[in-house]
């Protein structure tokens, strides 16, 4: 289904079920925590890079307008 609502939106209950299966296998369940933790981590960094680069562009903006 292209330009449908998304994978979420086909997936449904057996098949989350399955891919959580295989996950497990293919991890292990010790595993599984600290990859999540690790993602998370990932995308707080992710966050805080978008941040850190709107502001950086803000003050280039403002430094620029002074200068005109």
């Amino acid at each position: 289904m292209v330009g449908g609502p998304g994978i979420i939106g086909w997936l449904g209950t057996y098949e989350l079920l399955v891919i959580l299966g295989i996950v497990v296998l293919l991890f292990g369940a010790t595993r599984i925590p600290r990859l999540a933790k690790a993602l998370g981590r990932s995308v707080e960094e992710f966050k805080k890079g978008r941040r850190e680069g709107a502001d950086e562009s803000k003050e280039a903006a403002k430094d620029e307008a002074k200068n005109d």
